[in-house]
């Protein structure tokens, strides 16, 4: 593709301005005393030049390891030129339909592969950027070189129903072949044994009901006398090795580890630490951290000590329950839907709920101790931090992420159309998974700052997004609590493979896409807001105890975060009502509240205090969590049950406390009728529900919105001396005015920081009033600080904004002279005076590049103009009679024009680039253009609306 020189963004900001006496502030567009690690750099000069390690990250694709030094060191500088601070390295398996070209691929961990590894460590040293590793290739790890005693395990179900009298017939091998998991990556050659046989009546009652047939199961045809009436047959199979590594690279591809066995966990990081070692030496001073991708176990739930475990932990013998606790699985891990099995009595049915509770936590102990923990000490002992996405149906981020240097969590991005938020599928309109609020929760409980995400995942439409939706992706994450960006990805991809190149996942980050050239905008704004969250504590007094353990007892864990349950339905929504309306929350777990002191009415946790308490829908509750309730509202706490109230526990050796429970609850609300109440919640208005009851019970927040929205929200940090408000508006098209109250305001000074340009201005309120009107654009940002002392220089009044009053507009008529360069093909050009030109419309028709626009225009003399463009799909960049006004990249694409204009004619001429996808929808006989694009929408090339004179 032809490049040219790019201007850079000049140093203003379009939207934001200031009024004498109440202050109002627009961004319709382009728009700390230390703490723990903070370096010698005020808050504010980190803000203004953000050091490398502010800076987004990305994953790396090493496709197939078909990778040679020089060209991974020239991508190197291709990122840093772009703005990004730092690598994941990740080996994967080469794309299916890419073309080699004939480069030969390196075996990952040998000693070509560590030469070539070395190389980018020390380059990536020399360029001061941080480096991570994955923890081997794919997910969830592994390699042909495991053992059979180190590969994973799951113990799976099937059943049969029989009635009798009869005889059945059945071999092993048919037992074995029928339980055969839907697994999206099975490996070959797994071991399958026949593990437990029992025969049960469907109407079943107790466990003395049960024939215990597990003597028969070494049989190779089994001959069964059936009762009279209707029976189960219940069978477990045992499966080792059965999952491969999701796309691993030559050498780490194979059978998944055990991760519930610490021994083999052990092995199988030592293998990896020994061969580096030995050729490198010492990790630390080129790995920041390793590793742990997506736990995607595809249902392993089972090591060779499982059931001696169990039965030193909870006192009973689990293998007479295993058979009705399981789930038949299907992908994924996921539970198969239907119904199968024997009818359980409700006696029945509670006490195989508790057990599958107690085998459900173990599973998730397991894990923790087996690999969390082993993987963080072994992470230590090479003095690198531990990274990881520590949650799945095995592993729960709540407990998981405390144990680890940098908990992360993931963003998605489905399409580059920004749809609302839909109340009946928290799915839908969200660009952070419903993991990120629980990950981030537990990392402020751990007292974690650093807390990283995946974003920008992206494997539905990679070419046809825009920085417009990165930025509004992005956003979402830095609400959700993140204060780290890991791109998700970038390919490794040499010079010579033919457009696109070497493409395996995610967003299409890539020095060939057009945007590429102004990518280093948005790398800088975001750099510029982890470099101020990074030494900050998120505030949040309000607390979510989900119902969890009711999840494992009625549906056993959930593949987060793409769980089949949500339970309640409304639980991934509830912290957005709460953020929305002012306020800031963190999810948190029983053990919290049991371990926490009660101190001023607040429940208190290390450095985190909580004066609210929401229970949705919980009804299991151990009882010493009950009892720590109870001294919470009894010390002048607020507790809100969300549709119903405890009443009974959880697990089998508390089921006789279930009383206990529901007594203390019953209590508690006699007692207390305004601090323990139960609400009925409003699932299909939340934000409005949540905004009642925050008036009706004197919740009082960070800061009172006037007029809360779906689509805007707002995260608080405090530093010492500082109070850091982050409001975003993640709409695509509505824009929106509010007042803001902020009950800290006196004696504090405000300032809206630009994390665009590096620049602050000062903002002014009435005394003791703490109220500023603020007006968001579509995927408008800002970041507002207040300060209890005197502000350092570098002082500037907010710029005009076109919303500062209404003006006069009109719509921009004239003869444009259109230049379409196409990234592919020859130049066209034309002249049109409406933009929906068919000449112009079947030019533009697949297109992708760049549309300069030229016309000229008479302006009287005025005060203020501005030229608005509204929200593209492209980034655009204007000159005024020759002088450049910088470029606009997301949102209402806005320009002041005030200071170039002159009175009489005027030359414009608009840049627009657009985005790829249009165009690599054409590319017919390219298998991996068809492969991304095949099902992609069509999205507007040029101006989609009006071009508009605002003049004041």
């Amino acid at each position: 593709m032809h490049r040219r020189e790019f201007l850079r963004l000049a140093s203003f900001t379009s939207g934001a301005f200031t009024l004498a006496g109440p202050t109002m502030l627009h961004a319709d567009s382009n728009i700390l005393e230390t703490s723990p690690g903070m370096p010698d750099a005020s808050p504010f000069q980190m803000f203004v030049d953000p050091s490398m390690r502010y800076r987004p990250m990305v994953r790396w694709w090493w496709n197939g390891d078909r990778v040679i030094g020089s060209e991974l060191l020239r991508e190197l500088d291709v990122l840093k030129a772009a703005g990004i601070g730092g690598v994941e390295i990740n080996p994967i398996k080469f794309p299916n339909d890419a073309q080699a070209m004939d480069i030969r691929p390196l075996q990952w961990l040998s000693g070509e592969w560590i030469d070539v590894l070395e190389v980018v460590l020390k380059g990536a040293r020399e360029r001061d950027m941080t480096c991570d590793m994955i923890v081997g290739s794919g997910w969830p790890f592994g390699g042909e070189f495991l053992t059979r005693e180190d590969q994973s395990q799951m113990v799976a179900l099937g059943t049969r129903d029989v009635t009798g009298p009869t005889r059945l017939e059945v071999t092993r091998a048919e037992l074995l072949a029928d339980v055969s998991p839907a697994l999206v990556s099975p490996q070959a050659g797994a071991l399958k044994e026949l593990f437990s046989l029992m025969l049960a009546p469907y109407e079943l009652n107790t466990l003395e009901q049960v024939t215990n047939l597990n003597d028969r199961t070494g049989e190779e045809r089994i001959v069964l006398e059936i009762p009279e009436g209707k029976h189960v047959l219940y069978y477990l199979v045992k499966l080792t090795g059965y999952m491969a590594v999701i796309n691993g690279a030559p050498g780490a591809n194979g059978p998944v580890l055990n991760h519930l066995d610490k021994a083999s966990v052990e092995r199988y990081l030592n293998r990896l630490a020994d061969a580096l070692t030995a050729k490198i030496g010492d990790l630390h001073p080129y790995v920041r951290a390793f590793f742990t991708d997506s736990i995607e176990l595809e249902g392993a739930n089972w090591c060779n000590d499982m059931a001696a475990t169990f039965q030193e932990r909870h006192r009973y013998d689990l293998l007479p329950w295993l058979p009705f606790i399981l789930f038949k699985v299907g992908e994924m891990g996921n539970a198969v839907d239907g119904h199968y099995g024997a009818h359980f009595a409700q006696a029945f049915e509670k006490n195989v709920e508790a057990a599958r509770y107690d085998f459900q936590t173990l599973r998730r102990e397991l894990f923790n101790e087996c690999f969390v923990a082993t993987f963080a000490a072994w992470c230590s002992r090479l003095g690198v931090k531990s990274r990881m996405q520590a949650y799945g149906s095995e592993c729960d981020a709540m407990t998981a992420s405390p144990m680890l240097d940098i908990p992360e969590c993931e963003t998605w991005i489905r399409s580059e159309r920004i749809v609302p938020f839909d109340a009946a599928d928290y799915r839908v309109g969200r660009n952070y998974t419903m993991i990120n609020k629980f990950v981030s929760s537990a990392a402020h409980l751990s007292g974690k700052q650093l807390i990283s995400c995946e974003e920008m995942t992206n494997t539905d439409d990679p070419f046809g997004v825009s920085l417009n939706r990165i930025k509004a992706a992005g956003d979402q994450s830095i609400l959700s609590g993140v204060t780290q960006s890991i791109l998700h990805g970038f390919n490794y991809s040499p010079p010579e493979i033919p457009f696109p190149g070497w493409v395996r996942y995610g967003t299409y980050f890539s020095e060939h896409n057009t945007w590429w050239p102004y990518f280093h905008l948005w790398a800088g704004y975001r750099a510029r807001i982890s470099s101020v969250l990074q030494h900050s504590v998120m505030h949040a007094d309000i607390a979510i105890l989900p119902p969890t353990a009711d999840l494992a007892s009625l549906f056993g864990f959930q593949r987060d975060p793409f769980p089949q349950v949500a339970y309640p339905p409304y639980l991934y929504e509830l912290w957005e009502a709460i953020h929305q309306n002012g306020s800031g929350c963190d999810y948190i777990t029983e053990d919290i509240i049991v371990r926490s002191e009660i101190k001023g009415g607040k429940l208190q946790y290390q450095q985190r205090s909580y004066k609210t308490l929401l229970l949705p829908e919980v009804e299991r509750l151990a009882p010493n969590t009950a009892k720590a309730l109870t001294r919470f509202v009894a010390g002048g706490g607020t507790l809100f049950f969300l549709n119903r109230v405890p009443t009974q526990s959880a697990g089998m050796a508390e089921q006789h406390e279930a009383d206990t429970v529901a007594a203390l609850v019953s209590e508690l609300q006699k007692k207390y009728p305004q601090r323990a109440v139960l609400v009925q919640v409003d699932v299909a208005s939340l934000l409005t529900w949540y905004r009642e009851l925050q008036r009706r019970f004197s919740v009082s927040p960070d800061v009172l919105l006037s007029e809360p929205k779906d689509f805007l929200s707002q995260v608080h940090y405090r530093q010492a001396g500082r109070e850091i408000f982050f409001f975003a508006n993640y709409s695509g098209d509505q824009t929106h005015t509010f007042q803001a109250e902020f009950p800290v305001s006196r004696g504090y000074k405000a300032w809206l920081w630009d994390p665009q340009t590096g620049e602050r201005h000062p903002l002014h309120w009435a005394p003791d009033a703490g109220t500023l009107t603020l007006t968001l654009g579509p995927v408008a940002s800002m970041l507002i600080v207040l300060e209890s002392r005197s502000a350092e220089s570098n002082e500037r009044p907010v710029p005009p904004s076109a919303a500062a009053s209404p003006g006069t507009t009109s719509v921009l008529r004239a003869d444009w002279q259109v230049e379409l360069e196409p990234v592919s093909g020859k130049p066209v050009s034309l002249t049109v005076s409406d933009w929906k030109n068919p000449v112009l419309t079947a030019a533009l028709d697949g297109f992708a590049g760049t549309i300069t626009c030229s016309t000229k225009v008479q302006i009287d003399a005025t005060r203020e103009c501005f030229l608005e463009l509204g929200v593209l799909h492209s980034v655009s960049e204007l000159w005024v009679n020759g002088h450049s006004l910088g470029v606009r990249w997301f949102g209402n694409q806005t320009y002041d024009i005030s200071h170039a204009v002159i009175e009489g004619q005027n030359e414009l001429k608009l840049r627009l680039t657009t985005t790829l996808g249009n165009y690599v929808k054409t590319m017919k006989d390219n298998r991996t253009a068809m492969d991304w694009s095949r099902n992609t929408p069509t999205y507007p090339a040029g101006f989609i609306h009006d071009v508009v004179l605002r003049v004041h």
